[in-house]
């Protein structure tokens, strides 16, 4: 069967697409990048903004257009929240709750064995069509959150946390590192709680000084961490230069008032204090942050504190979302629901501050060099290919070299900063 897979959303669902596509590599189906081309379409979808889910609905309606024959499935976070209204799109021919995500393949296909051992290769060496092929491996560590932020639908939709043993964890990663991956990306719903379900306050930081000890991975990440799971010892993990110094911890607010609306665990004062110690332990440090405008009763008064409070932190990268209320979450009962216009502009000014941020951390960079893993061919060059990759504090390179580079490290010499990539020349 000719299988085509697309994600929506975050790195956990490029994880699980991407776990799926191996299973069905095993079974001997084949995953094609032409949805045109597939008999079967698996889209996971995500519902964490009012956008997301208008994502998963027109692609449902794109992909049936596009192959009317094939049947669609669709599974992921829309799916498990709205299972009646995904099931009524057209070319629909499953809905896979968050629950049975797992099973997926199974149930597309009931001859694969229950109990193969579907991770014992990951994905083909060379490149796949779609997302495959990556020199980046995204690996599910943990599901589900035990956070009761008031605007966050995901509780909701993928239930408590729940922790993979280490042991596993530790084996997929080095079967990746005995396949030539550059990098293992870590994900989770609520990655910081790894290993509270399993009594291990600290899990977290065992794992990963476990994957450092116990797998040939040249470069491990970590994705978004809340800021109240983690304190300044985890940072001393940093001493091994193969943890990349890059660091995601959500904000969504710089204003305390908001921050209390939103339940998140954290304060301005916490934050300041959080941020220091990671830049004190971590040289060269990308911090990047996720931000909500427009949140339920915010005032100017309190947009302007995000404002000079981001300034003052002076973050990398920012992520701006404008609030959207998901039905079943605390905000959207919440009075004083902020106008449309007012959320666009907020956001605008949001994402221009980002801009200029980005910019100046680039900015600090120019002349300097520093390792590259070229991950993308994205043109070509009298000089040779075009190849996009990443620093070890994520950087966004583009730089010409020769047809050798996927998945290679080189030493780069950074220039042309601009507020989302740089310049680059292999030295």
């Amino acid at each position: 069967m000719k299988i085509h897979l697309h994600t929506i959303g975050c790195r956990l669902n490029q994880a699980e697409i991407e776990t799926m596509g191996r299973q069905f590599q095993a079974g001997g189906h084949e995953i094609v990048g032409d949805a045109a081309a597939a008999d079967a379409i698996v889209l996971n979808t995500c519902a964490v903004t009012a956008e997301a889910t208008r994502d998963a609905r027109r692609l449902t309606r794109r992909f049936h257009r596009a192959n009317e024959t094939a049947q669609i499935v669709l599974t992921g976070c829309y799916a498990t929240l709205a299972p009646d209204t995904a099931a009524a799109l057209p070319g629909v021919a499953r809905v896979v709750g968050n629950g049975d995500k797992e099973r997926l393949p199974i149930l597309i296909d009931p001859a694969l064995p229950a109990d193969a051992d579907y991770d014992r290769e990951p994905i083909a060496r060379e490149a796949q069509p779609g997302s495959f092929g990556r020199t980046r491996a995204f690996v599910k560590v943990q599901d589900g959150c035990d956070n009761r932020c008031t605007f966050c639908v995901t509780t909701i939709a993928r239930g408590v946390g729940r922790s993979r043993p280490l042991a596993d964890v530790v084996a997929e990663v080095q079967r990746f590192a005995a396949a030539d991956y550059g990098e293992a990306v870590l994900t989770g719903v609520h990655l910081g709680s790894y290993g509270h379900d399993l009594g291990r306050p600290a899990g977290l930081g065992e794992l990963v000084a476990a994957l450092l000890a116990d797998t040939d991975i040249p470069r491990l990440r970590l994705s978004s961490l809340e800021p109240w799971d983690i304190d300044d010892q985890f940072f001393s993990l940093w001493a091994n230069p193969r943890l990349m110094p890059h660091l995601h911890l959500p904000l969504q607010a710089g204003s305390d008032r908001v921050l209390r609306r939103m339940a998140r665990r954290t304060s301005r004062a916490a934050f300041r204090a959080l941020a220091a110690a990671a830049r004190a332990a971590i040289p060269d440090l990308n911090l990047s942050t996720d931000l909500i405008a427009g949140f339920p009763g915010e005032t100017e008064d309190e947009f302007s504190e995000t404002l000079a409070y981001v300034a003052e932190i002076d973050f990398a990268r920012l992520h701006v979302f404008s609030y959207s209320p998901r039905p079943g979450t605390a905000a959207a009962r919440l009075p004083g629901q902020v106008a449309g216009p007012v959320k666009r502009e907020r956001t605008a000014r949001l994402i221009e501050l980002g801009e200029r941020l980005s910019l100046a951390f680039h900015r600090r960079y120019e002349g300097t060099i520093r390792p590259v893993l070229w991950e993308s061919v994205v043109g070509a060059e009298p000089a040779g290919l075009r190849w996009a990759g990443y620093t070890d504090n994520y950087i966004r390179v583009m730089g010409v070299g020769p047809a050798d580079l996927m998945r290679r490290v080189t030493l780069v010499r950074l220039s042309d900063a601009r507020s989302q990539e740089m310049r680059g020349e292999i030295v």
